[in-house]
């Protein structure tokens, strides 16, 4: 995919008036260099939202579902350009994976429609790559199709601008919708006889919506806490808010004869 990008001049415009001087216009404002700035929900505050959880017996995890919001990995070089010489990242808030945050540094991503999203939050710690991770309907506003991958799988993906208070970011590749996957540690693997790469399901139920996800992929760790997590525009699609139950299934091959 080809992607255009505003001029590194333009850019540092940018980056001077909007980020280093807070603007914060209401949603649809535009700012002085003519770049739209995209006011969809789930950016801002975190990326992980409350969880909805089912009850699991007294040896393993509970099942928990969380919504990740669009987030933005980094590695220590790209914090360094974004947010200045010698900068790490600082925690703002424990996500549920133990040694995992969100960090309180933010960057706005702009697309190739020349438009952005500000205020996207870092996760930490750090990696070896960097990575954008949008939904569906991100991708729709900047002009960025999408590949459905699992984290960290980024070769041949779209690229984009990370734009910090220091500097800017130009990304080669690393712009994905994360595919829907569940967390799993050893226990977990083996209460529901699977193992990494398998694909299972995902049943909520809730108020006139009760859905089954299909092709959840597990994702398999040591020292790892059972985590299903959704993108946001899965989550409202199946209102998971106001979920009232939440169960793993396992696929298995269709017993009909067609």
């Amino acid at each position: 995919m080809s992607v255009a990008t505003p001029n590194v001049d333009q850019v540092q415009q940018i980056v001077r008036e909007v980020l280093q001087k807070h603007l914060r216009p209401s949603g649809g404002a535009t700012v002085a260099s003519g770049i739209p700035i995209l006011r969809t929900g789930g950016g801002s505050a975190s990326a992980i939202s409350a969880p909805t959880v089912a009850p699991a017996n007294a040896s393993r995890n509970p099942l928990v579902v969380n919504i990740s919001a669009r987030h933005v990995h980094l590695t220590q070089e790209h914090v360094e350009i974004l947010f200045g010489p010698g900068a790490q990242l600082s925690p703002e808030k424990d996500l549920y994976q133990d040694g995992y945050f969100a960090a309180k540094e933010t960057v706005a991503v702009v697309g190739p429609r020349r438009r952005m999203l500000p205020s996207v939050r870092v996760l930490g710690p750090c990696r070896n790559d960097s990575q954008v991770e949008l939904a569906f309907t991100d991708g729709i506003s900047l002009g960025i199709d999408l590949p459905v991958r699992i984290s960290g799988d980024v070769a041949g993906t779209p690229g984009c601008l990370l734009m910090g208070p220091h500097g800017v970011v130009e990304l080669q590749q690393g712009v994905i919708r994360a595919m829907r996957h569940v967390h799993m540690g050893p226990g977990d693997l083996a209460h529901y006889g699977v193992q990494d790469g398998d694909l299972v399901n995902l049943r909520i139920e809730s108020p006139s919506c009760t859905t089954v996800l299909e092709d959840l992929a597990v994702r398999a760790g040591k020292d790892i806490k059972l985590e299903v997590h959704l993108d946001t525009d899965e989550g409202n699609a199946v209102n998971l808010e106001k979920a009232t139950k939440v169960e793993l299934v396992k696929s298995e091959p269709c017993s009909c004869r067609h």
